[in-house]
């Protein structure tokens, strides 16, 4: 049972990109690996920028420049 985790910034993604992205995963373990898309299961974590750091510095703070 294949098992993916997607992690992204909270910065407006919809529930259509979200499922396009489920779908797409899926479809590519499918394809590449033979994995069997009833037993796949895709998780999509969105984190705040404030919780997301990039070279020593906040992604909020980033953004922000």
């Amino acid at each position: 049972m294949p098992y993916v985790n997607i992690r992204i910034t909270d910065e407006g993604v919809t529930a259509s990109q979200k499922a396009e992205l489920i779908a797409g995963v899926t479809d590519l373990l499918q394809r590449v690996l033979k994995k069997n898309p009833a037993t796949t299961v895709v998780v999509i974590d969105e984190i705040a920028t404030d919780n997301w750091g990039i070279n020593g510095e906040q992604v909020t703070t980033l953004r922000k420049k």
